[in-house]
């Protein structure tokens, strides 16, 4: 790799790969001809595999070398964030891997069941099948006559093109025009770029009491830590912790704090169609960080995150805490002038 400073650790690169929805392999037929598909692989002992049919260009390529990559993009970063005028600066950020080796054929059934499993569990989670059993009649035959390739994961290179070779103050001004963007994704982007570079200094909209750290966009990895402290929540009693995890993943906007310790320690959420109307729940501070502003901190970049800043109202609702929420400007339904028609609330409530 030209720019050391770009250079991913193997660990960040294979999960990478790993995680990718689709790779692509590229090698050559035995006259040279170059080879380049698109498949889904998985990474099981060791390497990254993938299946196809038993005849064709794939069988062709066993034994020659090959490279496996995937790229996910992370921004694409307008020239004018830099330069009123110029085109230069405009770039991309992304993160790529690259698997080099060469192509294995892999025969013994239980490796491939153990493949096609890995699979299965990668595309389709939900289950809704037998699991893969090399002895099980129901795929021993198809089994055998799929064919199932490897590379092995001994050389693995990957990038992550994350503006590290910005001066920290370009950094943190970048990181201010994309969360002033809000284009879907660019809260991400934030949290990604943040981690590359440990060393840019905070924008105002991530300003946090001491101690603490705000996150613009959380994920699959807060869940289980958003649910401990959501849980026992008056307004989650009898809601199932699936339940609470899954609305988390599904909301428009979650945002967050972290402690020194990375530990999450404030969580909010906020459903909204970015025009109208956005609802904001599960705001959530941990005990022992009550009083000392980290959950004024969590609102206020909530409020002010993409998906809920342009709404023309924002609706909460609360038993307890009418006070904390007027700092913000938030009143009472009963205190606001009424609505120019007469509506009466429904509610399809379902249970399980």
């Amino acid at each position: 790799m030209r720019r050391e400073i770009f250079r991913m650790d193997r660990a960040e690169a294979e999960a990478l790969l790993g995680h990718a929805q689709v790779v692509h392999v590229a090698s050559t037929t035995a006259e040279g001809e170059p080879v380049l598909r698109t498949v889904h692989g998985v990474i099981v002992r060791g390497a990254i595999a993938f299946h196809g049919a038993p005849a064709g260009e794939k069988t062709e390529a066993v034994g020659r070398p090959a490279v496996v990559s995937c790229e996910q993009i992370v921004a694409s970063i307008p020239s004018y964030f830099t330069d009123p005028e110029r085109a230069c600066p405009a770039t991309t950020l992304y993160r790529s891997a690259q698997a080099h080796g060469a192509i294995e054929r892999v025969d013994d059934p239980d490796h491939k069941a153990e493949v096609l499993e890995a699979l299965m569990r990668k595309y389709q989670p939900e289950g809704g099948y037998a699991p893969l059993d090399a002895a099980s009649p129901l795929y021993r035959k198809a089994i055998a006559g799929i064919l199932v390739l490897a590379v092995p994961l001994e050389r693995l290179d990957g990038k992550a093109k994350l503006a590290q070779n910005r001066t920290p103050e370009e950094r943190s001004r970048l990181l201010a025009r994309l969360w002033e963007r809000g284009s879907p994704g660019d809260p991400a982007a934030i949290e990604l770029l943040r981690a590359a570079c440990p060393d840019t200094p905070l924008p105002d909209f991530l300003r946090a009491p001491a101690g603490c750290a705000l996150a613009c966009a959380l994920g699959p990895r807060d869940v289980d830590a958003a649910v401990e402290l959501l849980e026992g929540a008056y307004w989650n009693q009898g809601v199932p912790r699936e339940a609470i995890a899954r609305a988390q993943l599904g909301s428009s906007a979650w945002v967050g704090a972290r402690d020194g310790a990375g530990r999450l320690v404030a969580t909010g959420r906020a459903i909204g169609d970015g025009s109208k109307r956005a609802w904001m729940f599960d705001v959530m501070v941990a005990p022992s960080l009550r009083g000392l502003g980290v959950g004024e901190a969590v609102v206020r970049l909530l409020l002010d995150h993409p998906a809920v800043r342009g709404a023309r109202s924002v609706h909460l609702g609360t038993q307890d805490a009418h006070a904390f929420y007027a700092r913000f400007g938030f009143q009472r339904r009963a205190d606001l002038p009424p609505p120019p028609f007469t509506s009466t609330e429904m509610v399809l409530a379902r249970t399980g």
